[in-house]
């Protein structure tokens, strides 16, 4: 959630900062309106709190009929003020779940997808002397991909990851692991189930993001979206020492999305789907820091794809197209050879920092030198979005006669270095 101190001290900033997101701005008065009706009503709590506590006193002397009326009536009015409190609080609260984190002063302003920047391309593009294909086509050619018996199981959006597909999966999951193990990442396979109490801690229940998630209400549980939802709250609560930070954890589960909102956008195949397993990055830093672990984690990103021997492009998101809880965000873009009909960059990993937007619903802290406990700032990156990294390595590695070559890094993995029928 935002800082309400900085709603309250800074409306025009806040304002700026919510209009940049595509978010109505009147949210701004609308919440300190109500902020103002709430602490009218908990100064009035605090008095006739302390008043309470002199009758208290005083009966202790006295215990006199004025006294003890005093008492009940004292004990009623706060009753009644607590109740119209704890509704005020209700509806602040709902307000503040309105309000995305703000985008740095530096982000690119923009209105949608087509105002991002590009800011660094690398790789080389494999110079194919035929027309390539589809991933597709490809995998269902070699029988390593198959989304008709899919979605005939289960529906639309739904795929098997067949004979090398499978392992190559795992051979990308266990590539991201020994690469970021060795950087002090700590592994973890986290739940992907999720309380809605934590959940909207984490700012993933927010305008829009609810309508894309997947509710169990006999059990009150979410899926989750990304590993991120539930590696976050592995600080919540906490307090760590200043010298145990950075604190970074590489998690691996599956995913679910509705895909809320993508209607009638790569419906075919498996680049969007609702299930999906992805490895992701996620980062405990001093405030002070995350810039520049925003950074790090990018060239982790950069270093997974590049082992891959893939070409890509780094973007930097701007503020029309960013995620509700980032206040600066990058993407890598992988060049996908069969898509559209010369080729396309695709997003295949995303790098956030979320400042302290997550911690503050979480309640996740750092004791810094001075003994003061101090909000940590949280950062999320993928590591590799399994699905989207295999299309991009069968389609960037396909031959003429339709066979895959298995990347260089990834051959130990797999045992082989073609997949072929």
């Amino acid at each position: 959630m935002l800082d309400v101190n900085l709603i309250r001290n800074n409306p025009e900033r806040v304002k700026e900062g919510l209009l940049k997101k595509k978010v109505d701005p009147k949210l701004v008065d609308k919440f300190l309106r109500l902020d103002e009706e709430w602490r009218n009503k908990t100064r009035a709590l605090d008095d006739l709190s302390a008043e309470q506590n002199l009758v208290s006193r005083e009966m202790g002397r006295n215990q006199s009929q004025d006294l003890l009326s005093k008492a009940q009536i004292l004990k009623q009015r706060i009753s009644d003020i607590e109740s119209e409190r704890d509704v005020l609080t209700s509806k602040r609260d709902d307000l503040l779940n309105k309000f995305p984190n703000l985008p740095f002063d530096d982000v690119p302003v923009g209105k949608d997808e087509t105002e991002n920047k590009v800011l660094k391309n690398a790789g080389k593009k494999r110079d194919f002397k035929f027309k390539p294909k589809d991933y597709l086509s490809l995998a269902e050619h070699l029988g390593i991909i198959n989304v008709k018996k899919a979605t005939e199981i289960s529906g639309s959006r739904f795929g098997y990851l067949m004979g090398d597909a499978a392992l190559l999966e795992f051979g990308l999951v266990k590539l991201a692991f020994d690469t970021l193990i060795k950087e002090g990442f700590v592994p973890v396979v986290p739940p992907v189930m999720i309380s809605p109490q934590v959940y909207k801690e984490m700012g993933r229940l927010s305008s829009d993001q609810k309508e894309d998630k997947y509710f169990l209400p006999k059990d009150e549980l979410y899926l989750v979206g990304s590993s991120e939802h539930t590696l976050g709250p592995l600080g919540r609560g906490e307090v760590f020492e200043e010298s145990s930070l950075p604190r970074r954890y590489v998690g691996f589960s599956t995913c679910f999305r509705r895909e809320a909102g993508s209607y009638g956008k790569d419906t075919k195949g498996i680049l969007r789907v609702h299930q999906f397993d992805k490895v992701e990055m996620y980062s405990f830093v001093k405030p002070e820091d995350s810039e520049k672990e925003h950074k790090f984690l990018l060239s982790m990103q950069e270093k997974l794809v590049g082992s891959l021997d893939l070409p890509y492009r780094v973007v930097e998101i701007c503020t029309g197209d960013m995620g509700w809880t980032d206040a600066r965000q990058f993407d890598v873009e992988t060049w996908m050879p069969g898509q559209g009909e010369n080729g396309e960059y695709r997003e295949t990993n995303s790098c956030s920092n979320t400042t302290d937007f997550q911690t503050r619903g979480i309640n996740a802290k750092f004791k810094n030198k001075e003994g003061k406990k101090e909000l940590l700032h949280a950062l999320n990156a993928t590591g590799f979005a399994v699905g989207r990294m295999l299309i991009a390595i069968i389609e960037n590695y396909q031959t003429e006669n339709g066979e895959i070559e298995v990347p260089k890094v990834l051959r130990e993995y797999l045992g082989k270095d073609k997949i072929k029928i």
